[in-house]
């Protein structure tokens, strides 16, 4: 059986602030609760301190035929966001700046791990999405 074709890139990953890209061509497999985002991958701050989870700061989006769920890896995952439409429309895309207060915080109960997931509903063959997320570290 084939599979999505998935990348994950990290853009930058600096003390503060970390910039990953994820994109998908999906061959109607779908992901679920993919982990995108795993914290203790991410650079240290300058005291050695690892990245215990990430606020989602701002994101840019092109998503064709399918819906996005990214999610706060917990024992039950949190939606942070769902991004993208329905199918007829056609593709979506956009921007989302949460900076003005803050961003959205992980606020994932028992299990969670500061990691982010991501689920793709509603996809067939060729849909598609490319995903740009900024995040602000906590340590």
């Amino acid at each position: 059986k084939m599979a999505d074709a998935v990348t994950s890139q990290t853009l930058s990953d600096g003390d503060r602030t970390v910039v990953m890209k994820f994109t998908n061509i999906s061959d109607g497999t779908g992901e679920s609760s993919v982990k995108k985002v795993d914290v203790s991958e991410l650079t240290k701050n300058q005291a050695g301190t690892d990245c215990s989870r990430v606020s989602i700061t701002q994101v840019w989006y092109d998503i064709g035929g399918m819906r996005i769920a990214l999610e706060f890896n917990a024992s039950s995952n949190v939606v942070a966001l769902t991004l993208g439409g329905s199918a007829a429309a056609g593709p979506v895309s956009g921007y989302m700046d949460f900076r003005s207060f803050g961003g959205i915080k992980n606020n994932a109960g028992s299990g969670i791990d500061g990691d982010i997931d991501l689920t793709t509903h509603g996809h067939t063959a060729h849909d598609h999405y490319t995903i740009i997320v900024e995040m602000t570290k906590s340590y």
